[in-house]
């Protein structure tokens, strides 16, 4: 009998590793001294004192060979390289959802970020192919209601990073390239994921199922007035970015203001070497082989942490796991930040660094109330090409190994016992003084003087393994 082509279960990565950097292991008590000198703050953590960092995946991906091969071809010309090629106080700009950084670039320049995912999206129990849609109805009624002049445009983030890394459909992106269009507002795509936005339209929506991810791509950008850019994620480079319009007019404007913050039109603040191997990366992201693998590793880990029963979001995005921390740890209230607390347990014991997604990151309003309406979640970003099988099982092991100790405690006891792994930190995790947070405007992480910086303040953790 004649064997014909078969489809072999193992998963493998799609690439050689040619160049390794070695990881320095720690100890409990060594990681639990960083976190006390860190003030429990994991953004203060040095990078030499990470096990597993999966922190962003913003920059911290792998380079290939071709990219390597490309930062030797790079013109470091001031002027001309061939590697090249406003908002007002009051105003509105709607997003399927800003992430932090973007939305304190809108409120820096006085503009309101508005926020508006599908009401699916915000409830982790339902499981939507595209939970990073925009609500359409709310845009609608935002455009045809008295503020209508205000909005200044609208941008979609694909993929949606701050609703679990989660994609946003094509007759998604097509309604509101409609509806901003039939308003005369400008339309924006944040496209820092677009590929890996491209990859979940084709495998989710059947029209797409024989497009390839290029065409996908230029599908949606072809809806956008222009797009926002980092290419640290979906350009596979450690540095960079771009931003893209088709008003020539506000173009000129945009290069003015660019010779006064980053430098001439042709580098924009960055080396010829870095625009060339952000070129290779922009073409490597797109191919099937790469995309099937990071949607696959990502995949991989969530299967692994929902076998352990660790609440994540479903389906998974394309660059990260999300964990519902809120669900994980249901005695630690939302004002005591469970993420946050949860994100230090996991360096004490694993020395796995991950971000915060919920009250700490987003801040307050102007009323003194937190913003973490989207949810307690911890992200563990993957970074690109980076880690392999075996890591993502020591992940899993040590969120495991966390969850499963939660609770334990001395018998007769309201804290945790010697047995447990609250021991050292029983203290400190899930509670501070409100007052002791403060966030510097435009970053992930909050400032000096900020989260538990203070020793006047209530200590920053506590009562993690609280019952």
């Amino acid at each position: 009998m004649e064997l014909k082509e078969h489809s072999f279960q193992t998963f493998f990565e799609p690439f050689r590793i040619k160049a390794v950097e070695k990881i320095r292991h720690t100890t409990r008590a060594q990681r639990i001294q960083h976190l006390q000198e860190a003030n429990y703050n994991p953004f203060m953590l040095n990078s030499e004192d990470i096990i597993i960092d999966l922190l962003t995946d913003s920059g911290t991906g792998a380079m290939s060979s071709d990219q390597w091969a490309a930062i030797m071809k790079g013109d470091e010309s001031y002027a001309g390289s061939p590697s090249y090629r406003n908002l007002n106080d009051g105003d509105i700009v709607p997003n399927n959802a800003h992430f932090d950084t973007t939305q304190a670039n809108v409120e820096t320049r006085g503009a309101k970020a508005l926020n508006f995912p599908i009401p699916e999206a915000l409830d982790p129990n339902i499981k939507v192919p595209f939970r990073g849609n925009m609500d359409i109805n709310k845009l609608k009624e935002l455009l045809s209601g008295q503020l209508k002049d205000k909005v200044a445009m609208v941008m979609i983030t694909i993929t949606n990073n701050a609703i679990g890394g989660e994609p946003v459909s094509m007759e998604n992106i097509k309604m509101v390239s409609k509806l901003c269009h039939h308003h005369g507002i400008p339309f924006f795509l944040d496209a820092c994921r677009f590929a890996e936005n491209a990859w979940f339209i084709k495998t989710r929506e059947e029209v797409y199922a024989h497009r390839t991810p290029l065409q996908i791509a230029r599908e949606m950008f072809s809806y956008a007035d222009g797009c926002t850019m980092s290419a640290k994620k979906d350009g596979l480079v450690n540095i960079g970015g771009f931003l893209v319009m088709n008003d020539d007019d506000l173009a000129d404007k945009c290069r003015r203001e660019l010779i006064i913050s980053e430098g001439f039109i042709t580098y924009g603040g960055l080396a010829g070497r870095d625009l060339e191997a952000m070129a290779v990366g922009l073409r490597e992201v797109l191919e099937e082989d790469y995309l099937r693998y990071q949607v696959g590793f990502v995949k991989m880990l969530a299967d692994l942490l929902k076998g352990h029963r660790i609440p994540v979001l479903t389906p998974p995005g394309g660059h990260a796991v999300y964990i519902d921390a809120a669900a994980m740890l249901p005695h630690i209230p939302k004002e005591q930040f469970p993420a946050w607390a949860l994100g230090c347990a996991l360096y004490m014991e694993g020395g796995i660094r991950c971000g915060e997604l919920g009250g700490v990151m987003h801040g307050k309003d102007p009323k003194n109330n937190l913003k973490n309406e989207n949810g307690e979640l911890l992200r563990l970003a993957i970074p690109r090409r980076t880690y392999t099988e075996s890591h993502m099982k020591y992940v899993a092991e040590v969120l495991e190994y966390v969850y499963r100790h939660k609770k334990k405690r001395s018998p007769g006891t309201h804290s945790p016992g010697k047995g447990g792994v609250g021991q050292r930190i029983q203290n400190h995790v899930g509670s501070y003084s409100l007052t002791s947070f403060q966030r510097s405007p435009g970053t992930h992480s909050p400032g000096k003087g900020g989260v538990g910086l203070s020793p006047k303040e209530v200590p920053y953790m506590k009562r993690f393994y609280r019952t």
